[in-house]
């Protein structure tokens, strides 16, 4: 039997064009599309960052599918459905580092036990790579954000 091949940052620039992945605990996490009303409610926050940058700047506001390359035992990437970066651009290449604030919007299967112990984990990465604050956004079930703090995760 041989041994498991840890997945690197390398395969995750090999994703196939328009995919969204994670690097965690060493595997892919394929990450599929989703649906028009948490896109919208992603890209909406988007905008709304986005024009926070250009009145204010000091970092730069993303869309979905960035990557965010950090170096935690168990997690070596992030693309959060939106976000705002004060490290510097690198061309094409990952953000190296955590972004100060990172919006993950749920999709229909973001829900259930499961999937909340995955998103507590994710938030509790966040922190840990040195994200500031966090939006948890349901607009499919609850319509609400939760919002996560590094000082009171």
């Amino acid at each position: 039997m041989s041994a498991k091949t840890e997945a690197t940052i390398d395969d995750l620039y090999r994703v196939p064009e328009n995919g969204k992945a994670e690097l965690v605990n060493g595997e892919l996490v394929l990450m599929s599309p989703t649906g028009g009303v948490p896109g919208r409610a992603a890209g909406e926050i988007y905008v709304s960052l986005h024009d926070y940058e250009r009145r204010v700047g000091g970092g730069y506001a993303f869309p979905d599918n960035v990557g965010f390359i950090v170096n935690l035992p168990n997690r070596r990437s992030f693309s959060p459905d939106a976000a705002f970066y004060k490290g510097e651009l690198r061309g094409g290449l990952f953000l190296e580092g955590a972004p100060v604030f990172a919006v993950e919007v749920r999709s229909t299967f973001d829900y259930g036990p499961t999937a909340e112990a995955r998103m507590a984990q994710k938030r509790l990465d966040y922190f840990d790579a040195g994200t500031l604050v966090v939006w948890d956004v349901d607009v499919l079930r609850e319509k609400l954000v939760r919002v996560y703090r590094a000082d009171n995760p």
